[in-house]
């Protein structure tokens, strides 16, 4: 049915090609005014919202769709947004009371941060859904968790050299903004006010600590979490862009979540790359086999599939973690998925705010069990089974599964060599009070988890295997780690005998 309606809109088109221009949504006079100036000021964001969604139709007409084909989600949409597009004012002097960063500008109320409690007005059920998503406590997970806090340290810290030491120093926030909270989003603060000379004379803005940012778990001036526009980028907010795997590969390119590499040299990765030109990102539901022939990050986790009968595969959601049994980037192993969002209140038998201890045990109470587990897999393997057949879906999985307790096996040896040389006083780690993330040897241990054993995870679960799976940074890297650990701990030893002997 919807296929014949694609046909007869393309003739109306072909046929009467200024059918669509003379359908002109109307826009409030508060957009207007501001569309008036930022067009000469800032092109690039006016021509993009001009060829969104939000500019072609309005809310009203939006929440007539049929129920699959509806993106907006929402059925209380105050009155006076729903009869005019959803343009500069209907985002941006949205809730104005919510926001610390709101300014009077031009005679209007109006604050730069667009969050996704703004976003809730029309799509409240998505909004809901990423409350949830573990995406959207990212800051907190990694700011909050002081085993965490010890290896961002170690990495992003600046190191001076002084009398034969190596000394570091905390990262500045720009250098913390940049890096692990680029993609994990940063706290925005409003800090003061500045006046800025711009085209249109002297101006006063808020300065906002912490922006620009657009990391997904950002904290935001009305106190809610996350970004939309990580995925849905601004000023378009396209679902193409949310669809295609380069959106994803901004913060998952590895090699510690190697997700997009690996998708690129995978078979899924091979057809899209050829085919992509071929399909329709826009589709709402999204038809496999019709609109794709082939899944992408968004087509496995997020968007609503149907069959070729309009039948439901999978339904939408923005609570990513409703198709995933295993968290499969190693802390320190792989393990179910935690149950909150919020992995701060996580402590394993240790005391420590990790899901495993360092023997592998996973703690269990703040994670799946696994007939959990078992569900959230059918539901993963719901959308495998549209295009592969069950002894495949089940061959697949029965490897990842194994994948998860090999690679979970060989970390636990590399762990144990590792905790040797701390109790021999090789190194320092948690044990002695000390960063178990500064010392080259712990390096070696902590890459062989945070690299290679992820590498080997990620290129099992998304069929992307080969020489992800073997060379470039997977089981050979593993290996490798083993050995060299192994012989490191062996030489200390016998050197330390040696140095007993000649005393």
């Amino acid at each position: 049915m919807r296929f014949r309606h694609r046909l007869l809109l393309s003739a109306l088109i072909l046929f009467f090609p200024n059918i669509l221009a003379a359908q002109e949504v109307p826009v409030s006079e508060a957009t207007q005014e501001c569309l008036d100036c930022h067009a000469v000021f800032h092109p690039g964001i006016v021509e993009g919202w001009k060829k969104s969604r939000h500019a072609a139709i309005t809310p009203a007409e939006a929440m007539q769709a049929d129920d699959l084909a509806l993106k907006v989600s929402s059925k209380d949409i105050p009155e006076a947004l729903q009869k005019v597009a959803v343009g500069c004012a209907e985002c941006h002097n949205l809730r104005p009371d919510a926001h610390t960063g709101t300014f009077e500008h031009n005679g209007y109320d109006v604050h730069t941060v667009v969050s996704p409690d703004d976003c809730r007005t029309c799509h409240a059920v998505e909004a809901d859904q990423y409350s949830r998503n573990i995406m959207a406590h990212a800051y907190a997970n990694l700011a909050d968790n002081k085993v965490y806090n010890q290896l961002e340290h170690s990495i992003l810290g600046h190191r001076t050299r002084e009398k034969g030491q190596l000394k570091i120093e905390a990262p500045d926030a720009d250098t913390r903004a940049e890096a692990c909270y680029y993609c994990h989003g940063t706290v925005l603060k409003v800090s003061g006010t500045e006046v800025r000379d711009t085209d249109a004379g002297e101006l006063e803005f808020p300065v906002i600590e912490g922006w620009p940012n657009q990391g997904v778990g950002r904290i935001n001036l009305d106190g809610s979490k996350g970004a939309c526009s990580a995925c849905h980028t601004r000023h378009s907010f396209s679902i193409e862009v949310a669809r295609k795997p380069y959106t994803c590969k901004e913060c998952h390119v590895g090699p510690d979540v190697p997700a997009f590499k690996v998708y690129s040299a995978s078979k899924h990765g091979n057809i899209y790359s050829s085919k992509k030109q071929e399909w329709d990102f826009k589709a709402v539901p999204w038809t496999i086999g019709q609109d794709f022939t082939a899944p992408t990050c968004a087509a496995c986790h997020v968007s609503l599939l149907v069959n070729t009968d309009e039948e439901v595969v999978n339904e939408r959601t923005h609570e990513m973690k409703n198709r995933l049994s295993w968290r499969i980037f190693g802390l320190i192993y792989a393990h179910p998925q935690p149950r909150s969002p919020d992995t701060t209140i996580i402590r394993n038998k240790d005391g420590l705010p990790l899901p495993t201890d360092f023997e592998g045990g996973f703690a269990d109470k703040y994670l799946l069990t696994p007939e959990e587990q078992a569900t959230n897999t059918e539901t993963m393997q719901a959308t495998c089974l549209a295009c592969h057949g069950t002894s495949w879906v089940e061959g697949h999985f029965r490897r990842y599964h194994n994948t998860i307790k090999r690679t979970n096996t060989e970390t636990l040896t590399i762990t144990k060599m590792m905790q040797e040389a701390w109790e021999r006083g090789y190194a320092q780690g948690l044990d002695q009070g000390a960063n178990p993330f500064d010392e080259a040897v712990e390096r070696q241990w902590s890459d062989a988890w945070l690299f290679y054993a992820n590498t080997v995870r990620f290129a099992s679960a998304m069929a992307g295997g080969g020489d992800y799976g073997v060379f470039a940074d997977g089981r050979y890297q593993l290996s490798k780690s083993a050995i060299d650990l192994h012989d490191w701990l062996e030489q200390r030893k016998a050197f330390e005998e040696l140095k007993a002997g000649k005393n």
